[in-house]
């Protein structure tokens, strides 16, 4: 009997011994959702269920992230880079019955970036961001819709991609108001069935789909939030799929024949924001040596359980066409380059004058979307930097209050802080976390206070860039600039995890993070 079962077993007893039927799936998701209206909520955890209820304009292509058409047949963009015409598909209706056309495109934009329109009180519409630069949308004819741009703006297809860009239905909108989110009507395989608060949310197959119907007559996602009990439900049988398991219980499933653990790497970053403004780290021979220090690899394996890889500069390596193969030549995976490494970051320090070593305040979140496991994962890297004279003290807080103290900007009692990003495009992260005027005071996230000029230019270059290989380029540049000024330590990124029992079947991950269900269902009598 392995470890894992032997731990467990006083667990099973308190779990569901009702077994899923065969025609449903039954999902252990992290927490309960805050919303299902995709344009008020940000939850990894929300979106995918959304992704199974809605669909946007366009989608990532399978197994990329590559917009693709969706609910659009096709687009154009004229040669100004500034309008974008969609023409739609033509037998496309919301799960109330009620007509997807252009109209209800216009409808979805106008509801979250124009405070005028009678139902954007049923917002708030937190990335609405997303879509700042649309300065119209206009109704061509029933199936055609035109997207008018104040600048041209590389990312938008993307960002449409992304669950703020799904659509959802004007009808159930202005029946439910505010109440939307608890009544949610899209165009996806699946439609809305129930929500039984701290229960689950059911989802039944949507028999007028336009598309290829959904292989499973039922979806119920069950918030689970200790993981350990999703483990529990997944070796009782109460569910079919766990996400977001510990790397140790990953580690132990990958060994047991009757499961099948999946993983994705996607477009996440986790990374130490430094302090530029105040205290040791505003000296850049602090920062190198900080980043010389930090033993990535040992993070990675030892810490981290494989669950994770290695990350180089600011843009994910989900984004392959953007990231700079140069940045991942770090020869710290040998005893040799390591001793090398730490040499040369105490002798960065001597020559900063902290040759005796020197103290740093170091903010770390008890948990937290994307985080990993930031405890361990910051004891690890106090371990590093002891290791050159750096004596890092965590202070550490609840993910809320977290957010809140190093939203608002880094200062003299705090030198650097932890922190996680899922992304949906290479401008996301620079555009939001790094430009000059992305200080928190003016409603940015660069809260380490980093300001150079040229990533500037270079950020609003790529973003005005139709071309991908052009902004590939660009974004190769962006990231040898930063990894010079080290304004963060970038040292991971997730690969999300999700154990299945082996008879579901057709079921991948995306490097979206996303979890799109409508192909995969259960073999009978395979466990």
């Amino acid at each position: 009997m392995s470890v894992l079962v032997f731990t467990l077993m006083p667990l099973l007893a308190g779990c569901s011994r009702q077994l899923p039927p065969d025609d449903s799936l039954v999902i252990g998701q992290v927490a309960e959702p805050r919303s299902l209206d995709p344009h008020v909520t940000t939850a990894l955890n929300d979106f995918r269920i959304l992704v199974n209820l809605y669909e946007g304009l366009v989608r990532y292509r399978p197994g990329t992230l590559e917009p693709m058409p969706g609910l659009a047949e096709s687009w154009s963009l004229s040669d100004d880079g500034r309008v974008y015409e969609f023409r739609l598909r033509a037998d496309v209706q919301f799960h109330d019955g009620s007509r997807f056309d252009a109209e209800a495109v216009r409808f979805n934009f106008q509801r979250m970036l124009d405070s005028e329109h009678p139902l954007h009180d049923t917002g708030p519409f937190p990335l609405a961001f997303f879509f700042e630069q649309v300065q119209r949308v206009e109704v061509v004819d029933p199936l055609t819709v035109r997207f008018v741009l104040d600048a041209p703006f590389a990312p938008f297809p993307s960002n449409l991609a992304y669950p703020t860009g799904l659509m959802v239905s004007p009808a159930a909108v202005r029946l439910y108001g505010r109440d939307f989110g608890r009544h949610p009507s899209g165009t996806g395989p699946f439609r809305f069935s129930d929500w039984q608060s701290g229960r689950r949310v059911t989802l039944t197959r949507f028999t007028d789909y336009h598309g290829e119907p959904a292989a499973s007559r039922r979806l119920i996602f069950r918030p689970i939030t200790d993981p350990m009990t999703r483990v529990a439900e997944l070796m009782a049988g109460g569910i079919d799929l766990a996400l977001e398991l510990s790397p140790d219980n990953v580690a132990a499933f990958r060994q047991r024949p009757a499961y099948r653990v999946l993983e994705a790497t996607g477009p996440h970053l986790w990374f130490l924001i430094l302090n530029l403004r105040d205290g040791p780290l505003a000296d850049l021979r602090v920062r190198r040596a900080v980043n010389l220090a930090i033993d990535r690899q040992t993070l990675v394996h030892d810490v981290l359980r494989d669950t994770a890889e290695r990350a180089f500069g600011p843009v994910p390596r989900a984004f392959t066409w953007a990231v700079d193969p140069e940045l991942s030549a770090d020869p710290s995976a040998s005893d040799e380059a390591r001793d090398a490494q730490l040499d040369q970051a105490r002798a960065l320090l001597a020559e900063a004058g902290y040759a005796d070593g020197l103290q740093l305040r170091f903010l770390v979140p008890r948990g937290g979307s994307g985080m990993l496991a930031p405890l361990a994962m910051a004891t690890a890297v106090q371990g590093d930097l002891a290791r050159v004279g750096i004596d890092a003290a965590i202070d550490s807080y609840e993910w809320n209050a977290y957010l809140a103290r190093v939203n608002a900007g880094l200062d003299a009692s705090a030198d650097m802080a932890a922190m996680a990003w899922m992304t949906n495009d290479p401008d996301t992260l620079p555009s939001l976390a790094l430009r000059c005027d992305a200080r928190p005071e003016e409603g940015g996230f660069n809260s380490g206070y980093y300001c150079n000029p040229d990533v500037d230019a270079l950020i609003e270059r790529a973003r005005q860039a139709t071309d991908r290989d052009q902004r590939g380029r660009l974004y190769r540049s962006i990231s040898r600039l930063v990894r010079q000024d080290v304004p963060w330590v970038v040292v991971a990124s997730w690969r999300q995890n999700l154990v299945t029992r082996r008879r579901v079947q057709d079921l991948r991950l995306e490097p979206s993070f996303f979890l799109r269900l409508d192909h995969a269902w259960k073999q009978r009598g395979l466990e």
